[in-house]
């Protein structure tokens, strides 16, 4: 009995519907980016985003969930293309059950989903079921073979038993379990034809189907198992498989939705499947990573050198690359996303929706890629052509970091494409490149020196700061609780040396999340310490840094603390503005912006974002004028502490990336205008930011883009400069400020036509000089021969002397020479009559430059050089007749 032929999207939306009826809540995918795992650069499971479900850690919406998750997994990335099984992306159908329904139930559904004729309806008799075996450490699952045998009907010698490699899940310590699989047996036709082919042989017959995971056991890290009080069930099926069983394909590249992917990579590219081995290769990558890059920047990735970043851009760069075998030279895999989007927006509309930012994203990493390659591949060559000519079949490390370091190449697109040419690159060599590469980086940044504190510890009697800047900016009755000086911890201090106080409350803000630090007075009676920097240490304790002035001030005193209020005021307006600024970036680029980094300081700041390309004048126009028109609003701001969960109902923002407690400080602008965590000092209206200015926006790294501006006093400073600068060049030009475009316009004509009447009068004046140049000259053979000496004249100058001697006597061989700055420039010309009499430009100036210790170089008609030796260089121009009769064999 052949299986039903249903499409891929088909079995997906089938597989959720049924685990429904089993009382499954079913969850949408989570995000390709994991949250709060730094173990996982990005989701390569189903169960991977829910861990936190199967330790216990949290609770999960359900105890009976289902999904279909994204997955990228890279380890195999050499060998996606050159075989049919292995792919970037996938999707992982799964039905999970924490501390709920354990084997039988799991056991009993997965037969009837695969079988059942109201479902998949696969042939019961072509599916047989594996079992873990057992070991010296772990039982064998005796409970799951019992299952399929006596309650599901399998008989006993259509189960079979492997061993922890297969039939057994653990990573490490925690959680783990046997495993049962499902296979199919596709028939004859996908087999090796081997003697004694069966269930575990490496061909394509027998295809796992299904994995179930009964996770019952704790591993200790040392092999020592206990049972789980929580057993829970994971469940992964494949979908691409599972659609190549049903539709009776060879791979996932020839499931419905994939196959119509690369359809489209054929009609851009006019490559086909079966024409050739390398062009099936190319196809398939094409096809694979264009998938994966698709989703992984839906879902927040951007093109960058580390990280998930790099996956995106290896992936993206290796698939330009493949166009490029494919003969297809400019940006091509953003046209291919529609055909993604279209394929897979019934399930995740958010493709849709996201268009043209994924768009975007390719086409810029696309264009950024061609400039990369098209750079290094000459050197490329030219370098694999060096280790061929000595016979060398390793291409070396030191020629792989050179192409890295200086020309931007990957050193895995290099080692592709030396794997190509049957030869293999020196990685270890480049290691060690690398290395001291950041042996040096490092050396560099230790140089600096260390500007903290790090080395001071405080003890258990000094307790942890409470800070109450938030609604005071002095207090009279804070307790000194430490004082340190030079990294000492001190009784008392004293005028003029640098030291740390620490005390038991303080109004001062300490350095952090890129607002700077306030600055203040400390003071007793006469003693006054200035309060230079805060800093907070790992244990809680503001660091105040400064000098005393005057006085002592002794461990164990009551202080005052104040802060310089018109500094703070000034560092809120621009911290406030932040957060304005990062609403407009939101709104009008995509909600794919993210804060990656921000310092605030007096009325200026510095906020840098993920962004895939510069924004345009017409963009910061649009963020200027919403910032400012939320200054004209005047949104009240509030900041409530909140649980970390009310926060995020509450539409909070948080910066991605950093751990917040289980209460967290919420910033809210205008009533849910501008909603984020943040610890910082704010305004308590926005009106008060005043005037918000974009003075500039650069890129910082690959995929991040920095925008400084300023805000009020600031802001206003620049504005009068600014206008000062327009009186100025109002004044200079005799023009009223309202006509200075118009008078500047006016003057730029009259340049641009002054300089027109001089370029005609030198061209003139070189004309005369010429004829006057042809008059000096003199016959050796049927050739004229001149040689010159040109006072003040550039490199520029003698080529277009040269030239118009060159076209104006066919039979001219001429020398021009120039001295500037004890350097000796020289311009040889051969009209084509002397060129075809075999006297060439190229081979005249490195005889007369290196009579000059200098060397030249150029085409047969033209070439240039240099020379340093003056006093030589009357005989280097003497030298040009012999050189030509001897060519003329006169």
């Amino acid at each position: 009995m052949e299986p039903k032929k249903y499409g891929l999207n088909e079995l997906r939306e089938m597989f959720l519907k049924f685990f429904e009826t089993k009382g499954h809540l079913r969850l949408p995918s989570f995000s390709l980016i994991p949250q709060n795992d730094a173990s996982l650069l990005l989701i390569n499971s189903g169960m991977a985003p829910m861990k936190p479900f199967f330790t216990g850690e949290q609770e999960p919406p359900c105890h009976r969930v289902t999904t279909c998750q994204k997955c990228i997994r890279t380890g195999d990335i050499e060998n996606i293309g050159h075989t049919a099984r292995h792919g970037t992306y996938f999707e992982m159908l799964g039905n999970f059950s924490f501390g709920d329904y354990f084997k039988k139930e799991a056991i009993h559904w997965a037969w009837e989903f695969l079988t059942s004729p109201e479902w998949v309806g696969l042939d019961p008799e072509r599916l047989y079921p594996s079992v873990f075996a057992g070991n010296e450490t772990t039982p064998a699952d005796d409970e799951a073979f019992r299952i399929w045998h006596e309650e599901i009907g399998i008989p006993a010698e259509r189960i079979f038993k492997f061993g922890k490699e297969d039939n057994f899940w653990e990573h490490g310590s925690g959680p783990c379990g046997p495993c049962s699989e499902i296979y199919y047996d596709r028939g004859e036709r996908w087999g090796c034809g081997k003697p004694g082919c069966t269930v575990g042989c490496d061909c394509d017959r027998y295809i796992e189907v299904w994995n179930v995971v009964f996770s019952q056991f704790n591993n200790d890290g040392e092999n020592h198992y206990t049972e789980l009080k929580q057993k829970n069930i994971d469940t992964g099926m494949g979908l691409e498989r599972l659609a190549c069983v049903c539709q009776d394909v060879a791979s996932l590249f020839d499931v419905d939705t994939v196959m119509n992917i690369t359809n489209k990579v054929s009609e851009i590219t006019h490559a086909h499947y079966g024409e050739t081995a390398a062009k099936d290769v190319s196809l398939r990558v094409i096809t694979d990573h264009i998938r994966s890059a698709t989703f992984m920047i839906c879902d927040g990735v951007l093109p960058s050198n580390e990280g998930r970043g790099y996956v995106l851009r290896r992936l993206l760069r290796r698939a330009a690359r493949h166009g490029k075998l494919l003969g297809v030279n400019e940006p091509f895999l953003y046209e291919v996303c529609d055909t993604v989007i279209h394929e897979n927006e019934g399930h995740y509309p958010e493709l849709r929706e996201r268009q043209d930012y994924i768009t975007k994203v390719i086409r810029t990493e696309e264009e950024n890629f061609a400039r990369t390659i098209d750079g290094g591949l000459k050197i490329f060559n030219d370098m694999l052509s060096g280790h061929k000519e000595k016979g060398e079949k390793v291409f070396s490390g030191a020629d792989a970091f050179k192409l890295y370091d200086t020309y931007g190449f990957p050193i895995d697109l290099t080692i592709e494409m030396v794997q190509e040419q049957g030869m293999t690159v020196d990685q270890e060599g480049f290691k060690v490149l690398m290395e001291e590469q950041k042996v040096r980086a490092r050396k560099a940044r230790e140089a600096l020196g260390d500007l903290g504190w790090a080395g001071v510890e405080f003890g258990k009697d000094v307790p942890e700061t409470q800070f109450v800047g938030y609604d005071h900016t002095s207090i009279d009755d804070a307790k000194v609780v430490a004082l340190v000086v030079e990294n000492e911890q001190a009784e008392e201090l004293m005028p003029g040396v640098e030291a740390i106080v620490v005390l038991d409350k303080t109004p001062f803000y300490a350095e952090m999340g890129g607002q700077v630090a306030d600055h203040g007075v400390i003071t007793m009676g006469d003693a006054q310490f200035q309060v230079t920097d805060v800093q907070k240490n790992k244990g809680g304790k503001y660091m105040h840094t400064g000098k005393l002035t005057g006085g002592v001030i002794k461990l164990g005193d009551t202080v005052s603390a104040s802060i310089d209020v018109k500094r703070r005021k000034a560092i809120m307006r621009a911290h406030s503005a932040t957060h304005l600024l990062d609403k407009a970036l939101r709104t009008v680029l995509g909600d794919h912006v993210q804060q990656a980094g921000s310092l605030v300081e007096e009325d200026r700041l510095r906020f840098d974002f993920t962004h895939f390309s510069a924004m345009t004048a017409e963009e910061l126009s649009q963020v200027s004028a919403m910032v400012n028109e939320a200054v004209l609003e005047g949104y009240d701001v509030h900041t409530d502490v909140l649980p970390i969960e009310e926060a995020k109902k509450k539409g909070a923002i948080a910066l991605f990336g950093e751990k917040y407690g289980d209460t967290v400080r919420v910033v809210d602008m205008g009533e849910g205008y501008s909603v984020e965590f943040c610890g910082g000092t704010h305004l308590d209206n926005t009106a008060k930011v005043g005037v918000f200015h974009i003075e500039s926006e650069f890129s910082v790294a690959s995929g991040v883009r920095r925008i400084e501006a300023t805000t009020g006093a600031q802001s206003l400073k620049i504005m009068n400069q600014n206008q000062q600068k327009l009186f100025e060049a109002a004044a200079v030009l005799k023009a009223k400020p309202s006509e200075l475009r118009e008078k500047a316009e006016q003057t730029i004509a009259e340049l641009r036509e002054l300089r027109h009447m001089v370029e005609k009068f030198k061209a003139k004046e070189a004309a005369g000089e010429t004829e006057r140049f042809l008059m000096g000259g003199h016959t050796v053979g049927d050739l004229k021969v001149l040689t010159a000496t040109l006072p003040n004249a550039d490199a520029a100058k003698l080529r277009q002397m040269g030239d118009m001697l060159r076209d104006k006597q066919p039979n001219v061989v001429a020398v021009l020479s120039a001295v500037n700055d004890g350097k000796i420039t020289f311009q040889v010309v051969c009209g084509k009559e002397a060129v075809a009499k075999g006297i060439k430009a190229g081979d005249i100036i490195k005889n007369v430059t290196a009579i000059c210790g200098g060397k030249g170089g150029g085409k047969p008609d033209s070439a240039m050089g240099g020379g340093f030796d003056v006093l030589k260089l009357d005989d280097a121009l003497a030298k040009v007749d012999d050189l030509v009769a001897e060519k003329l064999g006169l």
